[in-house]
């Protein structure tokens, strides 16, 4: 095998690890929120170090190879779609951590509701992002316009919760912060998907050298 083959499979192996943590810290977080379990939310704060540490890492490697190998075309925008990738991945990390400490306070006092819709936007999260990163490692546009078309659901999952959490903040004031704290945790786990949403278009503009950032997948497959 090349050295250069060895480099590949070395980055694409740092991304799927970075991608498990950050999956998993979602998870983990909201795991945390159903079962109270404050002691795993501090342990999703802990691993917030390990994504800066690998978005460090991927970061050297993808500078290393742009500087000794000098890819051309799809090539290139393999590397550096990995570059951009890893900020996004560092972020949902950020907001893991974010979601996480929010998970504490509430775990102080009795749940606001029942936790159904916000674990299931949870997974479909998680599982956008799975999919995004599999898609760039396939270079998979069909894919890709496929995990696009999912943000709809997760938006749509927030704006239920949203909705009801404002009407218990109507009937019952003393929750108000508890239910700011929720509608922060929502509104972070849709950015999630967004973040999932912006490496499908990454992944599609590495293999099509097109932009659709500001186009719906429909128009896409349109031309």
């Amino acid at each position: 095998m090349k050295k250069v083959e060895k480099e590949y499979i070395q980055l694409k192996t740092m991304l799927a690890g970075m991608c498990q943590v950050t999956t998993s810290m979602l998870q983990d977080a909201t795991k945390a929120l159903v079962s109270r379990d404050s002691a795993l939310a501090d342990s999703v704060i802990a691993r917030d170090d390990e994504v800066d540490d690998l978005d460090t890492r991927i970061d050297e490697h993808c500078l290393k190879m742009l500087a000794l190998y000098e890819p051309k075309a799809v090539d290139l925008r393999f590397v550096v779609t990995a570059l951009r990738i890893i900020v996004d991945l560092e972020r949902v990390g950020d907001h893991c951590t974010s979601i996480a400490k929010e998970v504490k306070k509430l775990n102080q006092s009795p749940p606001v509701k029942p936790y159904i819709d916000l674990p299931n936007m949870t997974e479909g999260a998680v599982k956008m992002l799975q999919d995004a990163i599999t898609a760039y490692f396939n270079r998979d546009i069909e894919s890709a316009l496929e995990i696009i078309k999912r943000d709809d659901v997760i938006d749509q999952l927030d704006d239920k919760i949203t909705q009801e959490l404002l009407i218990y903040i109507k009937s019952d004031k003393d929750n108000t912060q508890d239910v700011i704290s929720l509608m922060f945790i929502t509104r972070s786990t849709e950015r999630i998907a967004d973040y999932a949403t912006n490496i499908a278009e990454m992944v599609y503009f590495m293999v099509t050298g097109e932009i659709i950032k500001h186009r719906s997948p429909d128009k896409v497959l349109d031309g």
